[in-house]
């Protein structure tokens, strides 16, 4: 009776034994094909910029190509989603962001999956200040003048963003909310399209990052109006945030790389370091210096830890303004 037990239990144990054997050269070896690094916004914002910088450091580092697909739509959600549900073998990896992270999920749009449970954190990248951007020929030239201007107008300034929930468009909505504004929404599928019709003059204004507003400032076919950060940035000093006007005003999302859940814990130490590296690299540091974006580096837990946080408090602001998905502009 006792000898088929331990044949179970030694063909068990050896089958344990196989698995390892098979699994940990695997991991070791890895990446042995491109990786394809989702962005879910179009080419031509500071998503794509942030992907492709990152990207060409993680090829140098790991010897495997890391090809940036966009995949935009459904304020972000889409490219969020389809990571979520993707194989976790390091191969799909997502530059995350906040509005698919936390404000489409805290606003309660309809999203195929849990932003606490459906990805796998590995680290975070960048800090973005949102910042409230005119077109050239837009008469107001600051944040003072813009409101009183816009006071004056009610319902006639309109103003874009990247979509929906997105935090671009939640800026406009809280600083609607804190100034007693009116503004016309116009959602897009992300940033890019916003800055043409922006600089087209087919749009008043924009929450956007100024990584590809600053190129169109001296020419004067954009302006910035104010800066969504708690501080003025280094890389702008001249420009005003927007809380000297509007006290207790922010609008600062983050970036970041996340991973199908289940990731092998081997492949997401050895990406962490990587990407840390590459952010800290004095060519990377310049090049988001220039492009106005404040490089952001944690561990995994970290990253798991402001995704928690900022969730939980973008659902309390959006509980106390009393915003639903229904009421929103």
């Amino acid at each position: 009776m006792r000898r088929p037990q331990r044949f179970l239990s030694l063909t068990t144990t050896l089958a344990a034994l196989l698995l390892w054997e098979i699994s940990t050269p695997v991991f070791a070896q890895y990446p042995t094909k491109p990786i394809r690094l989702i962005v879910p916004y179009p080419p031509g914002a500071g998503t794509d910029f942030t992907a492709r910088a990152l990207g060409e450091r993680i090829t140098e580092a790991l010897g495997q190509q890391v090809v940036v697909d966009s995949r935009p739509g459904a304020a972000a959600t889409l490219g969020h989603g389809l990571v979520a549900k993707s194989p976790p073998d390091g191969y799909t990896l997502l530059l995350a962001t906040t509005g698919g992270m936390v404000s489409a999920p805290a606003l309660g749009l309809p999203i195929i999956y849990d932003p606490l449970k459906d990805f796998a954190p590995i680290g975070l990248t960048t800090f973005v200040p949102y910042s409230l951007v005119a077109h050239g020929g837009f008469p107001p030239n600051n944040m003072r003048d813009f409101i009183a201007y816009a006071k004056e107008r009610p319902g006639k300034i309109n103003f874009g963003s990247s979509g929906t929930g997105t935090p671009n468009h939640m800026g406009g909505v809280f600083l609607m909310k804190m100034t007693g504004i009116d503004m016309l929404h116009v959602p897009y599928k992300g940033g890019g399209p916003v800055l043409t019709d922006l600089i087209a003059g087919q749009m008043h204004v924009c929450f956007i990052s100024l990584t590809s507003v600053m190129p169109h400032v001296p020419s004067g076919r954009l302006k910035v109006l104010g800066v969504g950060y708690a501080r003025r940035l280094k890389s702008a000093p001249d420009i005003p945030t927007i809380a000297e006007t509007v006290p207790g005003f922010s609008n600062t999302g983050w970036w970041g790389l996340v991973a199908p859940p289940g990731l092998p814990k081997d492949i997401v130490d050895k990406l962490n370091p990587i990407m840390n590296k590459a952010l800290n690299s004095p060519e990377v540091m310049q090049r988001f210096f220039v492009n106005a974006l404040e490089i952001a580096t944690s561990t995994p837990q970290g990253y798991t830890d402001i995704i928690r946080n900022d969730l939980q408090a973008w659902r309390k602001l959006i509980k106390e303004a009393k915003i639903s998905v229904d009421s929103l502009p």
